[in-house]
């Protein structure tokens, strides 16, 4: 069924539980202009762009412990934890839902993965269509399994750094599946720094770093400019870095 609004129009700062400035993460531009500002969602699948360091991944833990998924990963229904690190900027915001939409949703991150992988297997999975032994495959056959099966209905998807998992191929069948799940009536925020993923046609780019946060588009991402250059000749960045 497909829902009159997504599931997040915005996210939005809460006045009564505001970070103290000066303090991590509020130190990050991109997460201090998102604690000040907000950040607009768009209805399809929405790319925060940036290198390591710069905020994306903390925004996304953030946003999808404020809609009620675990900062380790999984669904709604699974609460589990193994160490808490989980930054506290999910208190200092807050989500307007979308009128009429669901409240199913999942949270994937590649360092947390494993950790959910064990949870699934101690609490079992529907008899009827029973999850595979997850540790017993590749780390990238494992992640396109859960993309595959657990990215399947209109909800919320949040995705920290997938491409961590993927090679080449395997990014353009995540490509896929999001396609597939936006058809169908799906959201999806997604931190990462692969110069593939933001280029899915229709998504949202927000490219971040230094300057906070900027919408902009796939051909005039820092990253992409430098893969191309990287790639069209690598020795002008070995010189620099073996010498």
């Amino acid at each position: 069924m497909r829902f009159s609004q997504p599931p997040v129009v915005r996210v939005l700062p809460e006045p009564s539980t505001p970070l103290p400035a000066h303090e991590w993460p509020r130190t990050i531009p991109a997460v201090e202009q998102v604690h000040h500002d907000g950040l607009d969602l768009g209805p399809g699948v929405t790319f925060l762009v940036g290198e390591n360091g710069s905020g994306k991944s903390t925004l996304v833990e953030a946003v999808a412990v404020a809609y009620g998924l675990s900062p380790e990963g999984g669904s709604p229904h699974g609460q589990h934890t193994s160490r808490a690190t989980e930054s506290p900027l999910h208190k200092a915001i807050r989500l307007q839902r979308g009128i009429g939409s669901g409240h199913w949703g999942f949270f994937l991150r590649a360092e947390t993965m494993h950790g959910w992988y064990t949870y699934v297997e101690q609490i079992g999975s529907n008899p009827r269509n029973p999850d595979p032994r997850f540790h017993e495959m590749s780390h990238g056959e494992s992640f396109l399994t859960v993309l595959e099966r657990r990215f399947d209905s209109p909800g919320f998807y949040c995705l920290d750094e997938p491409e961590a998992a993927l090679s080449f191929a395997s990014t353009l069948r995540l490509m896929r599946v999001l396609a597939d799940l936006v058809a169908d009536g799906g959201q999806v925020l997604c931190a990462t720094h692969s110069p593939v993923l933001p280029a899915l046609p229709g998504a949202t780019i927000f490219e971040v770093g230094p300057w906070g946060l900027r919408r902009t588009q796939w051909a005039y991402l820092e990253l992409v400019a430098h893969w191309r250059a990287y790639l069209d000749s690598p020795q002008r960045y070995l010189r620099h870095l073996l010498d």
